[in-house]
């Protein structure tokens, strides 16, 4: 039995019409605003995250999780990330060594995509064909249901990604990435391929989980693909060699009428209108600031011609941290006024960086329960 808040979500995810404006979670990781959201005594969120965190979610009016990530904001100090933390290929590694081989140029990016990542995935979708099905679709219901438990029945638990094929810049970093990308494009579209045929496959299960488990048929789909100016990589190459894999990766989601929606990082409108013609029906995580035109996307349709699910989130890099909270209640007004009509959920447009002033939060989960208590009225 759904809550009334936990159903508010299920409608707007189906898009049937709702008074309230349901809230999409908010995950700020500073510990001291998490116990003050939580009504909770100072320290209360490192002794014990959990309880803290989900309580700060329920005082925020949350409707709807998709990720669920309790301990996430123990992975920074007070102030962010903290001298001594460990750096990767794109975090400041003065070095990247993959598999005991070194990547200094792009040639080592092919070298050890050809000699490891290729036959891995290889070997991957072998065992995905002869794996058994019913163990992947069970293993997926339990870990829905468990983490359903764990919330409480109060915000719907709803599923999170699928796998699609992706840049592998966290693997060998930006520049030597991307610069193998540029020089061997036939090699960066055998990568798409093999991730989409392994993709299709675990997908596959994916589907059947929601269908056997009853499981909300939703998905937010998470990878960065753009900076400030624009797609990382020359959108027209991406029609060429990523888009058609990517298609083909999320076919058995869309044969399930699985709601799929893109977290927008950067300036991603070269994207929008095609990641729509591949099936996806909404977005999250409006960078306003970089040219990601809200008014302009909520105007658009799906592929089938319907509204859009839209999270409009009140910016984390401009609003929260340098505005007012008239500022704040300001970007929501607008968010509502110009969202979806029946698709609209409202929360951060990521997670909230440590020194957001705590009038600004406030503000914040204020106009949460203001909306999704009276909608637009």
């Amino acid at each position: 039995m759904r809550s009334a808040n936990a159903q508010l979500a299920w409608d707007t995810i189906r898009r049937e019409p709702r008074k309230g404006i349901p809230i999409w979670l908010i995950n700020p990781m500073e510990w001291t605003m998490i116990d003050r959201l939580a009504g909770m005594p100072g320290g209360s969120y490192e002794a014990d995250p959990i309880p803290t965190y989900r309580r700060m979610l329920e005082n925020s009016s949350c409707s709807m999780v998709d990720q669920w990530i309790p301990e996430n904001p123990l992975t920074i100090g007070a102030h962010g990330y903290e001298p001594g933390a460990e750096h990767g290929a794109t975090t400041g590694a003065e070095q990247i060594v993959v598999d005991g081989q070194t990547i200094a140029e792009p040639e080592d990016v092919v070298a050890h995509m050809e000699s490891n990542i290729f036959p891995e995935l290889l070997r991957a979708i072998e065992a995905e064909r002869v794996a058994d099905g019913n163990a992947a679709v069970a293993g997926i219901i339990q870990r829905e249901r468990e983490a359903q438990e764990e919330i409480g029945p109060s915000i719907l638990k709803v599923p999170y990604s699928a796998p699609f094929p992706c840049f592998a810049y966290g693997t060998y970093g930006y520049v030597n990435y991307f610069m193998a990308y540029a020089l061997y494009p036939e090699l960066m579209e055998q990568h798409f391929k093999l991730q989409a045929d392994l993709a299709a496959l675990q997908n596959r299960n994916l589907a059947r989980a929601m269908d056997d488990g009853g499981l909300p048929k939703y998905l937010r789909l998470d990878h960065d693909m753009a900076d400030s100016r624009s797609t990382l990589a020359d959108i027209d190459s991406l029609d060429r060699i990523w888009f058609p894999h990517f298609a083909r990766s999320i076919q058995p989601l869309l044969d399930a009428d699985v709601t799929m929606i893109w977290h927008c990082d950067g300036n991603l409108m070269a994207m929008v209108p095609r990641l729509l013609e591949c099936g996806l029906r909404g977005f999250q995580g409006f960078q306003y600031e970089d040219g990601m035109d809200y008014q302009k996307i909520c105007a658009m349709k799906d592929r089938d011609g319907r509204e859009l699910l839209i999270i409009a989130g009140v910016s984390v890099t401009r609003t929260l941290p340098h505005g007012t909270p008239d500022d704040v209640r300001d970007e929501m007004r607008f968010l509502v006024e110009h969202g979806p009509k029946q698709g609209l959920f409202l929360g951060g447009s990521s997670s909230i960086a440590p020194g957001v002033p705590w009038e600004n939060l406030k503000a914040l989960v204020d106009g949460f329960a203001h909306y999704r208590r009276c909608g637009r009225g």
